[in-house]
């Protein structure tokens, strides 16, 4: 599947309302990972805003390690900041592009919603997630990558879905290539970021939060019931326990960090 970079040159143009990244744009068929070639770019002395591109990963990452499958048709790409953080506040970065690509692709009716932490879903399913990867020097995040992957028009899992399939159930294809997938998801990373620094994490957190799905969902942490009521600007998702001291029932509120339980998803039915 070829891609038009001068199709995607055309669409960042017309549809930037920001110009927080100067964008520097790398394309390639195929790589083993967009984050890795991002930071082997980085090394050689590439800058904020280098892009990466790829319409196919060989050993795409995930979160905590796992293996993220990235078949041919689907959409993975990398984009290098220089964000001046403190380290304990990495996760503002991955809350901010979730937010910022969410925002996006609603903005053409496709009613994408964020599964916390990190996972973008439509219709109950996964359509794509983040990894955001920094480096660290004396507690100051340095240099951060930001790597997404969309399904749009690959193979996925029954707990997936892509966009191409969802447009066609819907008549309707306001996304019309994948390049234009391409731009919307840079400029939702640049809207992101820039909503971060310019307006502040607690703006930030309240629009993740309006488009967060798990708002009280029923979950178990240390086999004890609680109920999602919300996320914390670290990342951390908040639950109020439904536990009980000699007094009858309480419901403290404990937060629960990335990686520690799993929130699901639905099956497709098709």
């Amino acid at each position: 599947m070829g891609f038009d970079l001068q199709l995607l040159e055309t669409a960042l143009k017309t549809g930037r309302k920001y110009r927080y990244l100067p964008f520097s744009l790398h394309v390639f068929d195929s790589v083993a990972s967009t984050n890795q070639t991002l930071w082997e770019l980085l090394a050689q002395g590439a800058e904020q805003g280098c892009v990466v591109i790829a319409t196919q990963q060989t050993a795409g990452r995930g979160q905590w390690g796992r293996q993220w499958s990235s078949p041919i048709g689907g959409l993975y790409v990398s984009v290098a900041i220089a964000p001046k953080l403190e380290a304990t506040n990495c996760y503002h970065l991955t809350l901010a592009s979730a937010w910022g690509i969410a925002a996006q692709l609603r903005e053409y009716g496709i009613s994408v919603g964020i599964k916390w932490p990190n996972d973008l879903v439509l219709n109950g399913r996964k359509l794509g997630g983040i990894l955001t990867e920094t480096k660290v020097n004396q507690g100051q995040i340095t240099q951060a990558v930001i790597g997404v992957g969309i399904n749009w028009a690959n193979p996925v899992p029954e707990t997936g879905i892509n966009l191409e399939l969802w447009q066609a159930s819907e008549n309707s294809r306001p996304i019309s290539s994948l390049e234009m997938l391409t731009s919307t998801v840079l400029i939702g990373i640049e809207s992101g970021i820039e909503c971060l620094f310019q307006e502040g994490i607690t703006i930030l957190l309240s629009r993740y939060l309006e488009l967060l799905i798990n708002i009280g969902d029923q979950v178990h942490v240390n086999n004890l019931a609680g109920t999602v009521i919300g996320v914390t600007p670290q990342g951390n998702l908040r639950v109020n326990l439904e536990a009980y001291d000699t007094k009858g029932l309480i419901t403290p509120e404990i937060y629960v960090e990335p990686g520690t339980i799993s929130l699901g998803y639905q099956k497709s039915s098709v």
